[in-house]
């Protein structure tokens, strides 16, 4: 309808559901957006759609309980989700784990992070519109799938770890058979680069896009490659170690630009030094006890601690509470790093066009499990 009060070709804001269907989403996240034309004007998120009350339930369990539901925050990288909830707890108990532990559960989070970045450039790449790199990704996750199911029975809610140190020893061949698959892993990345990294369309639809200045970053809080691509020198790995990453040699890898081209470069970078980490590991990897010694029956002081380590996305801290001689966490608060990054995703789209929306979901690689808890 036009009028003397609206005219002809008047251009109004809509706004629009993004999700919690839309496969780009990568889960169950609903965006609502607002929109003039293909302009992003805002973007708001809605979250909760896959809120199981973790947090809660770390409170009824014992505290060897709680592990296998870390697994289900992170499904893409439960092993770390295990190594954050078994640090923060040997933090509170005062246990000491074994340099064998240690090294076995360096290994197993690295290789971790080389799947979970693998999963991460095979979404983000086939949102954008690059099918291939999902087939060269997918194949060679699997690969690190096979010695998680080797390991310890499980593919991706993996039970790798426990309070004192590794709940298993390795198989036998277990380590030449990661050699072999950490060996021709160099190539791999090279490979995927050779897809992506110089590609035309690639760089059209990453360079410039999502940008975050290294004071925003450090204001919203980011941590992991969004924080990290916008030039912040920041990993706890490095900055607060824990098992034994102070003993073995790697590289923190940043950007300059704080685009999404910039975060794709320090993911690449980062599944080198992984690699870096775990070949170290296997070098070094030195005989003794899988566990501490401790009681059978854990019981706490009474206080509050907060652990966390580098995942995949970023840091994961876990908070816990206990009282004297509680077996059972009284509260156990969950920092996920998806959670903390998503903030910052409406001021990354503002002014770009819709089919930014997507690239910037990607480039945060978010996890709706550890999201919504």
């Amino acid at each position: 309808m036009s009028g003397p009060d609206r005219p002809l070709f008047d251009v109004e804001e809509m706004e629009v559901n993004f999700g919690p269907q839309h496969p780009a989403t990568h889960g169950v996240l609903r965006l609502m957006v607002t929109l003039d034309g293909e302009k992003i004007v805002d973007a708001r998120p809605i979250i909760g759609y896959l809120h199981r009350g973790t947090e809660k339930l770390f409170e009824q369990m014992d505290f060897p309980q709680c592990i296998p539901h870390t697994d289900r925050m992170d499904y893409i990288a439960a092993a770390t989700n295990n190594q954050g909830f078994c640090v923060t707890m040997e933090k509170a108990l005062g246990i000491a784990i074994p340099p064998r532990a240690a090294y076995i559960r360096m290994i197993l989070a690295e290789l971790q992070r080389l799947a979970s970045h693998l999963v991460w450039f095979a979404t983000h790449a086939i949102d954008i519109g690059a099918i291939t790199p999902f087939f060269y990704n997918f194949r060679d996750r699997d690969e690190i799938l096979d010695l998680f199911e080797e390991y310890c029975g499980a593919r991706l809610t993996l039970n790798t770890m426990k309070i004192g140190g590794v709940p298993f020893e390795l198989p036998e061949g277990w380590v030449d058979r990661c050699r072999a698959v950490i060996d021709a892993f160099p190539a791999k990345i090279d490979e995927y680069e050779t897809l992506l990294t110089e590609n035309r369309i690639w760089k059209k639809r990453t360079v410039g896009i999502g940008v975050v200045s290294p004071e925003d970053a450090v204001e919203w809080g980011l941590t992991g490659p969004p924080l990290r691509g916008s030039g912040v020198k920041w990993d706890i790995r490095k900055v607060f170690p824990y098992d034994r990453y102070d003993e073995v040699e790697f590289e923190v890898p940043i950007g300059s630009n704080g685009d999404t081209y910039d975060r794709y470069l320090v993911r690449v970078e980062e599944m080198r030094q992984s690699v870096r980490i775990v070949r170290q590991c296997l070098d070094r990897l030195p005989e003794g006890p899988l566990t501490a010694r401790a009681p059978k029956v854990l019981r706490a002081k009474e206080g509050m601690v907060y652990g966390s380590v580098e995942a995949p996305k970023g840091e994961l801290g876990y908070f816990v509470v206990t009282t004297e001689k509680s077996t059972k966490p009284y509260r156990c608060r969950v920092r996920p790093p998806s959670f903390v990054n998503l903030q910052a995703l409406p001021d990354m789209v503002r002014g770009h066009l819709v089919a930014d929306l997507v690239a910037v979901i990607g480039t945060l690689d978010i996890v709706l499990g550890e999201i919504d808890r």
